[in-house]
């Protein structure tokens, strides 16, 4: 018998909504699979992250997901930022135009599937609109639209040549799972205020282990998994481990699949705290905590995402809180998603996962590469450098130390070179908001300088750019989360309508598809420059320049096998700046393909930069001897 599971149904809703989304199980596959891109190199990328539900809203009537009752019940009130507001995957399809226009080559969409519509106590209440709070990891969130609405889009997006990657969760599912200690009202034992961490330190019967290979702890493997052995879960409960896990009636049989409805897959140990081990096993700001060292967990959760692969043929995953799962887990899961997306002509399938750092921290990163077995990793360390030289004005010595780093992640160069690199996120901020904190009297023709400067460095440097949406239309965010999920479509949110954006006199409370706003047309600018230059995508990146106490940067991208040199200067300081960098000796002319470039070298091996303010220029030579 078929359940139809979708949203996760507020406590207040009365029924299932029928026909908000198709029941699927694993391996049920709709008819005529989609065809696959060109496999062009990841490098090759330009991506454009975007949230369906504030980007275009393409279907007005899903916007309360087919539910009867009010914001509490069906999550959409397009006036409050915590709220669903109306976009959907119908209308990001309408817009692939706008998106391909300004030269994104892949759309990174966050999470899609049916989530918990509302969570949250009396007066915190918000709602799932961003996609990260799963209960159903077998279908579309019916605000978003349906399966048949993806299948759309992964096709109209593969006819253009772009690419889909969707936003993957392993590490939680919805807050469903209450504790009786913290939550239960006829609970009779202790009762805790808050379910904070619970540590008892390290004990044989814990889940500390290798899934790869043989188990480190007795009975740690298989059907004898610790948490499938009544004797040592009775033991971790009598020394207050975790907590006692109960479900409400109404919420009972919620999550898809059916296994996922089963606490003993489930920590249940508490809020975390971020700190040591309670970082892996604790609950992400009161999310389900998956126990992702449980071969059933890793064993589902590779099921999972392989069926979205076979249905689909999406291009890559982005996977949510990687930093919060056991080493162990990616050991297994990357391989078999990356082999079952091979075996199906993917050869191009892109991972890259989230590992939440707010400063310059390469080393960090660079771990999740080869201890943990990642293909890539957001770059955070980049958004953290290149925010510090433009905005705040650390010399650009602090960009040739993040480059200088490179060589530690797994495969050095070949890796970064794939490293989606970015200047601000939905859960950050915006780079124009960290701008306006930094500077609030800074003038409009200012903001859009730097922040079009920020982006040529994103563009020209090594990784693959990744475009937040809204930014190429002036966006400022308020703050970070919220406040910087901004609508496309017109909003009706007061706390974005007040926002003053930049290069534009619009605000979100218009339509902001304008493909004349001077950052899209700079971003179109920039990812021609980068398409046609094979060196800027795939070239080996040299420092030229690292300036002490200016904020100038100079480094070359290099094809060895075409013979092309390419020459890039940052400068974020408020006046010109003149420059005489190295250069490969066999270059003797330069052409300018953005700015104003001197044609001869000044000698052998050298050559003079003149760098307006708050600008860069690209020079390209051919070396000599292979005019």
């Amino acid at each position: 018998m078929c359940i139809l599971r979708t949203a996760f149904k507020s406590i207040l809703a009365s029924s299932i909504i029928a026909a908000a989304t198709a029941c699927i199980s694993v391996g049920q596959s709709l008819e005529g699979p989609t065809s696959d891109t060109n496999p062009r190199a990841i490098e090759d990328e330009i991506i454009y992250f975007v949230l369906p539900d504030r980007f275009e809203n393409g279907n007005p009537g899903n916007d309360r997901a087919f539910s009867e009752g009010g914001p509490l019940e069906h999550g959409y009130d397009p006036t409050h930022k915590g709220f669903y507001h109306g976009g959907d995957m119908q209308g990001l399809t309408q817009r692939l135009d706008y998106v391909q226009g300004m030269g994104a080559t892949a759309i990174w969409l966050t999470p899609i599937f049916a989530n918990r519509w509302v969570q949250g106590g009396p007066g915190q209440e918000s709602a799932g609109y961003h996609g990260y709070w799963i209960t159903d990891f077998l279908n579309v969130d019916p605000h978003l639209g349906t399966r048949e609405d993806f299948k759309a889009l992964v096709e109209a997006a593969h006819a253009r040549g772009m690419k889909v990657y969707m936003d993957i969760i392993t590490n939680h599912t919805a807050d469903v799972i209450m504790y009786r200690e913290c939550h239960d009202p006829n609970w009779t034992g202790e009762k805790i205020e808050r379910c904070s961490y619970r540590y008892i330190g390290d004990y044989p019967w814990t889940t500390r282990g290798s899934i790869d290979g043989e188990p480190i702890n007795s009975g740690f493997l298989g059907d004898d998994a610790v948490h499938q052995k009544e004797e040592n879960f009775a033991k971790l409960k009598d020394l207050g481990w975790a907590y006692t896990p109960y479900v409400m009636d109404a919420f009972k049989d919620v999550k898809n699949p059916a296994w996922l409805n089963d606490m003993i897959y489930y920590h249940n140990r508490g809020d975390t705290d971020f700190i040591d081990e309670d970082s892996l096993y604790g609950d992400f700001v009161g999310l389900d905590d998956l126990n992702t060292a449980h071969p059933r967990v890793v064993e589902g959760m590779i099921e999972i995402y392989k069926s979205w692969i076979t249905d689909f043929r999406v291009d890559g995953f982005r996977i949510d809180t990687a930093r919060h799962v056991r080493d162990e887990f990616w050991q297994a899961f990357t391989p078999a998603i990356m082999e079952h997306a091979e075996s199906l002509g993917i050869d191009h399938f892109h991972v890259f996962g989230e590992v939440y750092v707010d400063g310059q921290n390469p080393q960090h990163l660079a771990k999740f590469t080869t201890r943990a077995g990642l293909p890539t990793v957001l770059d955070f360390a980049f958004q953290s450098t290149a925010r510090d030289v433009v905005i705040n004005g650390a010399p650009g010595l602090e960009l040739d130390k993040l480059y200088s780093a490179d060589a530690i992640y797994k495969n050095g160069e070949e890796t970064t070179r794939q490293l989606p690199t970015f200047l601000g996120n939905h859960d950050m901020g915006r780079f124009a908001g960290f701008l306006r904190a930094s500077s609030p009297e800074m003038s409009d023709a200012e903001m859009v300088a730097r922040t079009r400067l920020a982006h040529g460095l994103m563009m020209m440097a090594r990784g693959v750019p990744t475009i937040y949406y809204g930014d190429e239309q002036g966006f400022v965010s308020d703050g970070n989360d919220q406040d910087a999920r901004e609508n496309m479509f017109p909003s009706q949110t007061a706390v974005y309508n007040d926002n003053d954006l930049i290069g534009t006199d619009a605000t979100t409370a218009e339509s902001n598809f304008d493909t004349t706003h001077p950052i899209y047309a700079a971003l179109a600018e920039f990812s021609a420059l980068r398409q046609a230059e094979p060196a800027i995508r795939r070239g080996t990146q040299i420092t030229r320049l690292a300036h002490r106490d200016d904020s100038v940067f100079v480094f070359s991208r290099i094809d060895y096998e075409t013979g092309t040199e390419i020459v890039v200067a940052i400068n974020a300081e408020a006046e010109a700046k003149t420059v005489n960098v190295a250069v490969d000796g066999r270059a003797s002319e330069f052409s300018s393909l953005l700015g104003t470039c001197k044609r001869a070298v000044n000698a052998p091996s050298s050559y003079q930069l003149n760098v307006p303010a708050l600008d860069l220029v690209v020079c390209k030579s051919v070396f000599e001897d292979e005019l």
